[in-house]
């Protein structure tokens, strides 16, 4: 039975518009480990001893629903990250902005972790992460993975469930993200960080990795290159609103998921932040659980220019193949 079963949800993301990947996305790197089904909605992504791939979006949004369902490399998979996220580093290379969903492997017998973040004009020396494992294996089968981005939220869900909610305040400033970005999706080695801050890295014996998406949504108001304007598509404008009023019994959701599956906070990280920023709201109950959690190790690098995550669209090679 479901963690979560026996709730009835607000707002549901299952039904939002599914979009092909010939139409809406081109690819970002990778050359043949890049692969689109016969589909043409099915995509596998891989990571070998010779490169890993990814994939980015057409055009620009400012605010939407991002969505994948994705199903993740099995086996011995540490250092290995496969990032769904949103960025402008192309356009924007000292002030850009981010969210990021990063799935993070691990040595065989532990399960894949997963990590959120944000970034908002250029804050990348203020990480706001937070880790969490998952109530299910994430390799076994597809799981809805999703990102809500308005003027005042940006709610992480999975499977429908809100993992994460930032809401945005005056003690943000302009680190809160507000510049049109574009949906990334990459597979790449995180070796030097991503598994017990690189105390293990991608062993390729185990390669080839592969990650493997379907039902990619790019729900948002698309920004129009010549007149620069957000051009909304049917009916995003109401289904953001009404994806970002949390109901009662998903704030129980979410509550029950922090609780649970929680593992790091920047919040309550005191080795990074002599006093917490000033959008935190400390949690003593919280704070007391995270305690007991091995230290999280992040690198002084920014890790968005360890493997060309945003190389520029000039270079992008475009190209799929059917399987």
């Amino acid at each position: 039975m479901s963690l979560f079963s026996g709730f009835v949800s607000g707002f549901t993301l299952q039904n939002l518009p599914v979009t092909s990947f010939e139409e809406s996305y081109t690819q970002l790197f990778g050359d043949k480990n890049l692969f689109v089904h016969k589909d043409g909605k099915t995509v596998r992504l891989t990571l070998d001893e010779r490169t890993g791939s990814g994939f980015v979006s057409n055009d620009l949004y400012l605010h939407g629903l991002f969505s994948a369902s994705i199903k993740l490399p099995s086996d011995y998979s540490a250092g290995v990250v496969v990032a769904f996220y949103m960025s402008n580093g192309d356009m924007y290379e000292k002030n850009h902005d981010e969210i990021d969903f990063e799935f993070l492997g691990n040595i065989r017998g532990k399960e894949w972790r997963i990590q959120t973040n944000i970034y908002g004009n250029g804050s990348t020396h203020l990480g706001r992460e937070e880790r969490s494992n998952l109530w299910f294996d994430p390799t076994e089968d597809y799981h809805q993975y999703s990102i809500l981005w308005s003027d005042s939220h940006i709610i992480f869900f999975v499977d429908n469930v809100p993992i994460r909610e930032v809401k945005r305040t005056a003690s943000m400033g302009g680190h809160f993200p507000s510049k049109p970005m574009s949906l990334y999706t990459t597979i790449w080695d995180g070796s030097k960080w991503a598994t017990n801050g690189g105390k293990y890295g991608v062993n390729y014996k185990y390669a080839p990795y592969v990650a493997q998406l379907t039902d990619l949504v790019l729900h948002g108001c698309a920004v129009d290159p010549i007149e620069q304007f957000p051009k909304c598509d049917e009916g995003a404008d109401e289904d953001i609103r009404a994806a970002q009023e949390i109901s009662p019994s998903q704030r129980v959701k979410m509550g029950v998921f922090r609780r649970k599956h929680m593992t790091y906070s920047y919040c309550y990280d005191r080795n990074r932040y002599k006093v917490a920023l000033p959008e935190c709201v400390v949690i003593p109950a919280e704070a007391q659980r995270l305690r007991v959690h091995d230290p999280v190790t992040f690198g002084g690098i920014p890790r968005r220019h360890r493997y060309g995550k945003h190389r520029s669209r000039r270079s992008r090679v475009v190209g799929t193949e059917s399987i």
